[in-house]
């Protein structure tokens, strides 16, 4: 369910800026985006776990903030993440 430290480490090599970057919006839309996906796989086979189902909707609404705070910021990055992410919207 959760997210192992090498995946971690792969995706913050994969969507960061620079070398030091583990914060950028980027970096935290790619993590928050791996959780929810092993998050909706486990709750597809756990349909009453009430609990990590609040936990999604707090992951995703997270991940939407983000996504309007790069879109405001810089919409070409924002258009470049979504599309490498496969997001919709």
């Amino acid at each position: 369910m959760s997210i192992t430290p090498d995946r971690k480490q792969e995706l913050i090599k994969e969507y960061s800026r620079g070398t030091a970057d583990t914060g950028s919006p980027e970096v935290q839309v790619a993590i928050l985006s791996e959780r929810i996906r092993n998050l909706t796989e486990h709750l597809q086979g756990h349909k009453k776990d009430f609990h990590s189902r609040r936990g999604l909707l707090v992951m995703v609404g997270q991940r939407r903030r983000l996504l309007d705070y790069l879109k405001k910021k810089d919409q070409g990055r924002y258009a470049t993440l979504i599309e490498r992410l496969g997001l919709r919207r």
